[in-house]
């Protein structure tokens, strides 16, 4: 991969990464001051049901800052763009989709067709 598409790459990947940290902390910060009384059951529901989706939208989000981390290390160490199962190099089409990606549309395509087999 040349040069200028790796920096495209490691950029937009660090401008992805700094925004989801930027916002784990602004749910950090809200939670921990959110100190809310409700004498009604159903704001109460409606509270605990609001805090329990924004908790898992930032585990998520926490699997994907791994993922930007892992990618941005295949980015130092050479190995960015190249399937981790065959070994082929990764589409520029597929990359731009979807950045930290580690397979090649094909062997993920065989990969979710063994899982769907499976029933995972």
């Amino acid at each position: 991969m040349e040069k200028d598409q790796l920096d495209y790459f490691r950029r937009t990947l660090t401008e992805q990464l700094e925004e989801l940290l930027s916002q784990a902390g602004v749910t950090v910060t809200g939670m921990s001051n959110t100190k809310e009384s409700f004498p009604d059951p159903t704001d109460r529901a409606t509270a605990e049901t609001d805090r329990n989706f924004m908790l898992r939208i930032r585990d998520r989000e926490s699997k994907l800052i791994k993922k930007i981390k892992k990618a941005l290390d295949r980015i130092e160490n050479g190995s960015f763009g190249v399937c981790e199962e065959c070994g082929d190099d990764i589409t520029m089409k597929r990359l731009k989709a979807r950045p930290v990606t580690t397979q090649c549309i094909e062997c993920k395509t065989k990969q979710e067709a063994a899982e769907k087999a499976l029933g995972i």
